[in-house]
């Protein structure tokens, strides 16, 4: 039984550590982005602070009720206060990783806007070259027929350039196309996210990054809080434990020291004889003086 107290206490305690380190880690790291010019002294402030929440945290806990009102009230407010600045460092750090992973996307987006509007242009400009050829041609009499044929030349260089440049501009499209492709694996799930909820990725990753935050820290300090719950209920069941043990010494006249095999005995005999107890049936005295369950 105080195996499984103990590794249940371990396996709690292990969780508030990762939980609180990987926000601080986040939180750190994100705040000294954002102050980078004095990156070194933000990294050694965040983390005094992000250590000194937890320990004020597990301090609040274990003495809310024999610390002054006023200590109480600062520790909580300061407590509440760096949860925030790790929220806003969290958000820092994964909006970061976000923007750099969607910097090229973005580039190409845009230069893909560039060049199919630029396609639609040349695609207008060869049509109203086109009609302003016919219209001309059919100014002329039909008789006209040398100053049909030098206009019709000169319309056709301009014709072929324009033709010239739209292949060219839909090769590049091509190439952006593939390239969106390749580069959009990175950032595929907002990609698809933001489809799904008709929206732009950027909304879609700003609400997850939201989600993320509000659960990280708040869930880091209930860990601790909860490890040192665990804590104080172990010592308890120990000390419950060493009262019992010091029961059977008295009774038994041990002297030697205490074995864990012993102990165990000790608790496994308080359980049973508690079973053996809750079992027995209470007898109680009906009318007439005549005994009864």
């Amino acid at each position: 039984m105080l195996e499984k107290v103990k590794n249940f206490t371990s396996l709690v305690g292990l969780s508030a550590l990762l939980v609180a380190g990987s926000a601080a880690f986040f939180s750190v790291f994100g705040l000294s982005k954002l102050f980078s010019g004095a990156q070194l002294s933000v990294i050694i402030m965040a983390g005094s602070l992000e250590f000194t929440k937890l320990v004020a945290a597990s301090f609040l806990y274990q003495y809310w009720y024999t610390v002054s009102k006023v200590l109480r009230t600062y520790l909580s407010i300061g407590v509440v206060v760096l949860v925030f600045i790790t929220s806003a460092g969290i958000f820092g750090y994964l909006s970061n990783a976000y923007q750099g992973a969607t910097l090229v996307f973005e580039k190409e987006t845009t230069t893909l806007f560039y060049k199919e509007d630029r396609l639609e242009q040349l695609e207008e400009d060869k049509v109203y070259l086109k009609e302003e050829l016919v219209q001309s041609l059919s100014s002329l009499p039909d008789n006209y027929i040398t100053a049909k044929r030098k206009l019709r030349e000169d319309y056709n260089p301009k014709v072929l350039l324009v033709n010239d440049e739209i292949l060219k501009i839909k090769q590049e499209i091509g190439d952006l196309k593939v390239a969106l492709i390749e580069t959009g694996v990175d950032v595929g799930p907002a990609i698809y996210l933001a489809r799904v909820f008709n929206t732009d990725i950027d909304t879609v990753v700003k609400f997850f990054i939201f989600i993320l935050i509000f659960v990280f820290d708040p869930m880091a300090i209930s860990l601790v809080i909860a490890y040192n719950r665990v804590l104080l209920d172990e010592k308890s069941k120990v000390e419950n434990v060493n009262k019992i043990f010091e029961m059977y010494k008295r009774k038994s006249k041990i002297k030697k020291p205490v074995e864990k095999e012993v102990v165990d005995k000790v608790v496994k005999e308080e359980v049973e004889e508690e079973k053996v107890e809750e079992a027995q049936p209470v007898i109680t005295l009906g009318k007439g003086g005549r005994a009864g369950k």
